[in-house]
């Protein structure tokens, strides 16, 4: 039997299923691969979606193996997923940071944080303190951030964007791939696959959402601190336009004895300069000899 209508060995031993759950699935599929003889071996053959529909315990359950998988990472595996290079941008994604699906319940929630938060507190790492507060900050700042319910949705529609992008790409090159002739299959065919092109996809989204919104917060620190100049300019002409006026007020009566004074001054000075000029001149008495 094709190798694509049998994964079913490997996912059954993912799932963590016991020999009797094993064996009662493969039986199944045994069963309905293999009509009896003398009937037609056109029927249906059990895919691995169909086995999901048939067995969703067996969905369920390869679920929880890989949630435990990724639950039994040591405090210092935690440290260095939530430290590693881009972290910064991989943190964006709440739910990435708390490994917890997105469509988790609040008390599942509450206990993926305290679970996690326990493993990297910097109490239970004496040894790397400095890096396991920052590690403890990322897991708490998700944590909060997921209970506000506005912030919670607009992470879930970053995440059901990455998916919906994901799916149209898929279905737009399997319309190319089938226009030019050629094998429709492709690596997101593979859940895995599909999987991984969606978180590569919603993390490149949650980082674009927050370079956008670094550059809003640029923005209007700059228009804040442009507004602040121009106050407090305005504030120190007003300030230097009542201290003039204050100025002025004050020296008015000084100005105009100042005034006054000049007028008296010119007056008199002007008076006798005539009674100077009517003066007749001295007459010289001519000597003679």
């Amino acid at each position: 039997m094709p190798s694509s209508v049998w994964p079913f060995p490997a996912l059954i031993r993912e799932a963590g299923l016991n020999q009797l759950q094993a064996g009662s699935v493969a039986g199944f599929l045994d069963r309905q691969n293999k009509p009896p003889a003398g009937r037609c071996t056109s029927g249906p053959v059990f895919t691995e979606h169909r086995l999901a529909a048939l067995f969703p315990a067996l969905q369920t359950a390869q679920v929880k193996q890989i949630e435990k998988r990724d639950s039994v990472l040591t405090s210092k595996q935690q440290i260095e997923r939530l430290l590693r290079p881009g972290s910064s941008y991989f943190n964006l994604n709440p739910f990435e940071v708390l490994q917890i699906d997105p469509e988790a319940t609040d008390d599942e929630l509450k206990k993926r944080f305290r679970a996690l938060s326990i493993l990297v507190h910097p109490d239970k790492n004496q040894d790397d303190q400095v890096r396991s507060q920052k590690a403890f900050e990322a897991v708490d700042k998700a944590y909060k951030l997921l209970l506000e319910p506005e912030q919670r949705k607009r992470a879930l529609d970053v995440i059901h964007a990455g998916q919906e992008y994901v799916e149209h790409y898929v279905k737009e090159k399997k319309k190319q791939l089938k226009k030019d002739g050629k094998s429709l299959d492709m690596e997101e065919d593979d859940p895995e696959m599909f999987k991984q092109a969606v978180y590569k996809q919603t993390m490149k989204l949650f980082a674009e959402l927050e370079i956008k919104r670094k550059e809003r917060e640029a923005k209007d620190m700059h228009e804040r601190k442009r507004a602040r100049e121009e106050e407090i300019e305005t504030a120190e002409k007003a300030k230097r336009d009542r201290e003039w006026q204050k100025n002025f007020e004050e020296t008015r009566d000084g100005r105009v004895d100042s005034w006054r004074t000049f007028q008296a001054k010119g007056k008199k000075s002007k008076e006798k300069k005539n009674r100077s000029f009517l003066k007749p001149p001295k007459v010289k008495m001519e000597q003679r000899e």
